[in-house]
């Protein structure tokens, strides 16, 4: 009995030993995305990454507002005149859309598509916009405005020339789907990093846990923390670039869809949530909220935590995360 269970405790040694990490990178909905699974050879691993990377195709293809023959460029054009017919799949992407919206008090709104894009952060802005133009720029965004019938499935949106996109939301959304594929597939380790939204499984190949380098916004060629991720996702929303600064006063990137303004204070939110869709848009909401309006909405909700960093330096985290500083 004792050889029996030596030779057992010997088998599952190496078969642990023979798994590896396999990654493929590759250019999907508009970023890059690095797959990796575990397994124990590279044709299998091969074939999880093909499937991941079909879920993530259909997905672009169901939810791009660039694909003209996609359901949300469909609701787009049909803005002001009449709802459109959706796959139950996108119809509940856009009403967890809107609870997010509610959550966020409208910091996140995935109607932001409407907005001019008045701002320009390429260096070749001088001067900042009117306060008309400002307003004007988000006249047409409002979640209010996205009528949903869960009878019929159908979308609506009320305003001429309204449009929804799901560019803060979108790539998270398809990390989780790819993850939710490959486990489902029986990989039993993994991690989806859509440029930055990063969503994980299981450990390593070699039994750690997948970990997350937190880069310092004051010198982004630094990490300031390494945080473990287990069976969960995290994304940063960072502005170490993509900025401008008038009357001394630093404007984020990142656009309130409330007001049009930029966001200002914060130059990176981190987020780690069960699911990536959820850090996704709770990163950019964040940013657009504050530090103090944002904390206190992360830490009402359950498994979720955050760390921002302000424009002096500043670090504030939500209450039960532990920062390892490097």
């Amino acid at each position: 009995m004792k050889k029996i269970l030596f030779i057992c405790v010997l088998l599952t040694s190496w078969l642990a030993l023979s798994q590896q990490n396999f990654q493929r990178t590759l250019k999907m909905m508009g970023s890059r995305f690095d797959i990796t699974v575990v397994a124990t050879d590279s044709v299998t691993a091969s074939g999880y990454i093909d499937l991941a990377v079909a879920e993530i195709s259909r997905i672009e293809k169901l939810i791009s507002s660039w694909d003209p023959n996609s359901q949300t460029s469909e609701i787009n054009r049909n803005a002001g005149i009449r709802p459109v017919t959706v796959d139950a799949e996108l119809f509940e992407l856009i009403q967890r859309a809107i609870g997010l919206s509610k959550l966020t008090d409208g910091a996140f709104d995935i109607s932001y598509a409407s907005m001019d894009r008045i701002w320009k952060f390429d260096g070749s802005m001088k001067v900042m916009p009117s306060e008309a133009d400002i307003a004007a720029s988000v006249s047409k965004v409002g979640f209010q405005n996205i009528v949903l019938d869960p009878d019929e499935s159908t979308v609506f949106l009320k305003l001429e020339g309204m449009k929804i996109g799901f560019g803060a939301i979108g790539k998270g959304y398809a990390a989780d789907k790819a993850k939710q594929l490959l486990m489902d597939q029986g990989v039993e380790a993994g991690i989806i990093n859509a440029s930055g939204d990063m969503n994980t499984w299981g450990k390593q190949a070699n039994d750690e846990n997948w970990k997350v380098a937190i880069t310092n916004p004051m010198d982004k060629n630094k990490v300031f923390a390494l945080l473990p991720i287990i069976d969960g996702a995290v994304v940063t929303s960072g502005d170490y670039e993509r900025y401008v600064n008038f009357n001394g006063k630093r404007y984020a990137h990142i656009i309130d869809p409330r007001t049009g303004y930029p966001a200002t204070g914060i130059i990176s939110v981190t987020v780690f949530a069960p699911k990536a869709e959820l850090a996704d848009a709770l990163a950019t909401s964040v940013f657009v909220m504050g530090t103090e309006i944002g904390l206190d909405r992360i830490n009402q909700l359950p498994k979720v935590e955050c760390i921002i960093i302000d424009d002096k330096g500043n670090i504030s985290k939500s209450d039960h995360i532990k920062i390892d500083k490097l």
